[in-house]
């Protein structure tokens, strides 16, 4: 991330590039610091969102070193590329409109008529554009001959396409209002994208929901088909998969499972966090930690806001 974009040798310094990567860095340095971006917050995003879960995630801190867990055609795989490309096309499409990137710049004007309420203006992300250089980015590597089977490479392509088509459906009128004291007299609008997160959060419904496939010979060409015969087809925009992942609750390098001993639980929950499931069932350990909060805060006149510090004993609960 501290690297300056302005050389072309600068491409040699990012592991896994596949050629094609190589030479899109070459051509379009300017980029790079929004794919740089890109890859952190898919990092940090996807942990978050699977904080609660027995797969936090964490294995993804070791990209492009990639284990077992999102190599080999897993639901967390699935959902990990997916959020990966519409990562990628999400900076992108927001660096356009930012200024940054000196061959884009806002997205065009709607085609649709403006409400009576409200007209177009404004910057809007500039969407076309990031599709364009995200998917040549994200896809390039599943494109190359290296990829061990080609259902694999199917099952990445396809759950790329899902997350840029959950990032378009998510682009939104945004405003603006302009008026006398405030008042909405004239709202300026845009079309915009959300923060990621949110992007991230449709993802793991459909990755709760991700169907089981197989690569087959259907007709002329080889599809992605539901391994159960009594599932419905797959559709667009489906996550899948083509092997069970393991339940995570113990250490197994082979499967990619980091285990849960250790991580913190919620007594009180009944969802993925609580201590029953994350624990898999083999207990937990209680602790009291002090935590500092801020407290008996008092508005000043004109205008901050001046607090205290307290100190609070919460108990916390690990997996044993």
């Amino acid at each position: 991330s501290g690297v300056a974009w302005n050389e072309s040798h600068h491409c040699r310094l990012l592991a896994g590039l596949v050629p094609d990567q190589f030479q899109m860095c070459r051509r379009n340095l300017e980029v790079m610091h929004s794919i740089v971006r890109a890859a952190g917050q898919t990092k940090s995003v996807c942990q978050k969102t699977f904080a609660d879960m027995r797969w936090n995630c964490s294995s993804i801190q070791r990209a492009p070193s990639f284990g077992p867990d999102l190599l080999k055609g897993t639901r967390e795989s699935a959902f990990v590329y997916a959020l990966a490309a519409a990562a990628v096309t999400h900076s992108i499409a927001q660096a356009c409109t930012s200024g940054e990137l000196p061959l884009c710049s806002c997205g065009s004007v709607p085609s649709e008529v403006p409400g009576p309420d409200f007209r177009w203006g404004g910057c809007g992300d500039n969407l076309p554009y990031g599709l364009q250089l995200g998917a040549a980015f994200a896809d390039s590597p599943l494109k190359s001959s290296k990829l061990r089977t080609q259902a694999l490479k199917a099952m990445n392509l396809h759950n790329n396409a899902v997350g840029r088509q959950v990032l378009s459906d998510s682009l939104d009128t945004k405003c603006k209002c302009h008026g006398v004291s405030g008042s909405c007299s004239v709202k300026t609008c845009w079309k915009g994208l959300p923060n990621l997160g949110e992007i991230a959060s449709d993802l793991k419904s459909k990755y709760l929901a991700a169907i089981k496939v197989t690569h087959r010979l259907i007709g002329a060409r080889k599809q992605l088909i539901p391994k159960e015969m009594d599932i419905r087809p797959v559709k667009e925009m489906d996550l899948v998969y083509l092997i069970n992942s393991p339940d995570y609750c113990t250490p197994n390098l082979h499967l990619g499972s980091l285990g849960t001993q250790d991580r913190q639980c919620n007594k009180t929950s009944v969802g993925s966090d609580s201590c029953n499931l994350m624990c898999c069932g083999r207990g937990y350990n209680a602790y009291t930690e002090e935590v500092v909060e801020r407290c008996h805060c008092k508005y000043h006149w004109c205008c901050y806001v001046v607090c205290k510090k307290c100190w609070r004993k919460v108990e916390r609960y690990v997996c044993k």
